[in-house]
């Protein structure tokens, strides 16, 4: 069972994806309205993914302020700790090449509160599936020491529902190699 606000953008996202306009089950990043974030919307992160890298784009208030700075153009995985970050990483591309919705159970600071990461993943201008929203659902109230470390600690990723892509695999027609 998720944190409300987890399910609640994971059903969301679902609606979204499931709409006639949507393309292979990822929606355009125009397609989310801040507004029905509501009161989650300074939990709200967006990240962009050009390349093997996710970038942060915009982040939400107290996302900042849980981690004591500005994110804008940070890498995503520097808001880890190194042991974490092959973990995001594998569900960052999870999220993009599964077209589903996956949740990064996490720590925050020493006394070990649990945090759970959502990211589903949005097409960008281009039309690319290279955007991922992300929110963060802590499970207490987090209050961190202003010396402790601001890094997350991933402990498990979760893929949500079905993936909507077939996985990637190799075909031969004529003897000829596709992907």
């Amino acid at each position: 069972m998720f944190h409300p606000d987890t399910q609640f953008l994971i059903d969301h996202w679902t609606g979204l994806s499931r709409r006639a306009d949507t393309r292979a089950g990822i929606p355009a990043r125009a397609a989310v309205e801040p507004a029905v974030l509501g009161l989650r919307l300074p939990r709200v992160f967006m990240a962009d993914r050009p390349g093997e890298e996710a970038v942060v784009r915009l982040a939400g208030g107290w996302i900042e302020g849980f981690h004591g700075e500005s994110l804008k153009d940070q890498p995503l995985l520097s808001l880890w700790r190194p042991a974490s970050r092959p973990l995001v990483a594998a569900a960052l591309t999870q999220t993009l090449r599964e077209a589903r919705p996956v949740v990064v159970v996490a720590l925050a600071g020493q006394g070990a509160a649990q945090i759970e990461i959502t990211m589903v993943p949005l097409r960008g201008p281009s039309g690319e599936p290279d955007r991922v929203l992300g929110l963060y659902a802590p499970a207490a109230t987090l209050t961190l020491a202003a010396d402790e470390p601001r890094l997350l600690t991933a402990r498990v990723s979760i893929g949500v529902g079905e993936p909507a892509r077939a996985p990637l695999s190799l075909a031969a027609i004529h003897g000829r190699r596709l992907a």
